[in-house]
């Protein structure tokens, strides 16, 4: 279900909506069911009025997160503060939070206007003040004609609208967001990407996002939380953790197509991609390294790194380049811009600068440069 669960708060002007929001923190946090740990000691603070999402593949404990934050479930260890208040022993009301679920769960048999305010009648707000929420939010979200509506007369981004009106009319300082847009086609998750940043900018509000779609979390996001099998991989700007990838989890995950991995063996006093004579990629050390390499900073050229392709995607403005490498046939994507018309079974070479190359600790997986 769509619902509130927090205080009742005035609707802020624009002049105030920096100051809205409030700070989320973790501080240790565990959950377990039986022997299984689906948060494992989760550490991290939220500002006050930006927008975070937590990402992470299926399973990685990211709506548990999301859901001991809303107070639907209770951890097993550690403390969460909200607003500067210790919450972790408080019910789901007291904690000053909407959320909105993956399905929207409207009220077949209520109007639009009925669903967004059902949480405020069920809290015996004041009907002018029920009004005065629901023109606003109302106005907001541009579903002023559809108040009359029942759902089933709605398309999937009304619906997604009438949800995020529930959750405004609460007037809550943060606001939870459960993979609100999985239900949509891609070019309406697009849409309202846009219109859920809009809106979060413009109400103040401190919003946190759980999805598994990296689209979605380095275009919304001001910071991504990436979680993996309950811990925190790395917590950054879309941007730092693009670029500068902390592990190799993270290479592996962010980007598309993602990070090439390449393991390397030593070669004199030099490390090359295994299976292959060169070309140098580092100066050799004491422990195995693994090669990151991003498929756009790779280019087609007379020498380099010695690849066989397999197969090519157009993709309009640019071309992906499946191909392997060396005698161990590693899996290499390249991206070059346009359009790529090569044989599968070509030989190629990839070239590419000293400075797209990352280094990991081929044990720990862990950042080595």
């Amino acid at each position: 279900m769509d619902g509130d669960f927090g205080e009742t708060r005035a609707m802020p002007r624009d002049s105030e909506a920096a100051h809205r929001g409030a700070e989320v923190a973790l501080i240790g946090v565990s959950k377990r069911w039986g022997d299984m740990r689906a948060l494992d000691n989760v550490s991290f603070n939220i500002a006050a009025g930006s927008f975070t999402v937590l990402l992470g593949p299926s399973g990685c404990g990211k709506t548990t997160c999301l859901r001991l934050i809303a107070g639907l479930e209770t951890a097993s260890e550690g403390r969460l503060r909200i607003g500067g208040r210790d919450v972790t022993a408080l019910p789901p009301a007291e904690r000053g939070v909407a959320m909105v679920f993956q399905s929207y769960a409207l009220f077949p048999h209520l109007t639009v206007a009925e669903n967004i305010l059902f949480g405020l009648k069920a809290r015996r707000v004041a009907a002018a003040e029920r009004a005065r929420r629901l023109k606003a939010a109302a106005e907001l979200l541009g579903i002023d004609e559809l108040l009359s509506r029942r759902p089933a007369a709605l398309s999937g981004g009304q619906q997604q609208r009438v949800a995020l009106g529930r959750a405004i009319v609460a007037e809550a300082p943060v606001c939870l967001m459960d993979e609100p847009l999985s239900n949509l086609d891609a070019k309406l998750r697009a849409e309202m990407r846009a219109e859920i940043v809009s809106l979060q900018r413009r109400l103040g509000i401190t919003m946190i996002y759980v999805t598994h779609d990296q689209t979605e979390a380095m275009s919304m996001a001001d910071r991504v939380i990436l979680l993996n099998r309950g811990r925190i991989e790395q917590d950054a700007r879309p941007d730092e953790l693009y670029v500068r990838p902390r592990t190799m989890f993270v290479a592996g995950f962010v980007g598309t197509p993602p990070m090439n991995l390449l393991p390397l063996v030593r070669q004199g006093g030099t490390m090359v991609v295994r299976g292959t004579s060169g070309p140098a990629i580092a100066t050799a050390g004491a422990r195995g390294l693994v090669a990151g390499i991003r498929p756009e900073a790779m280019e087609l050229a007379e020498t380099g790194l010695p690849l066989t392709l397999e197969r090519g995607e157009y993709l309009g403005a640019d071309t992906v380049l499946h191909c392997r490498c060396g005698e161990e046939a590693l899996p290499v994507m390249l991206r070059p811009a346009g359009r790529v018309d090569l044989v599968p079974g070509a030989a190629l070479h990839a070239a590419f600068p000293p400075s797209a190359v990352a280094l990991f600790d081929a044990e720990s997986g862990e950042r080595a440069d």
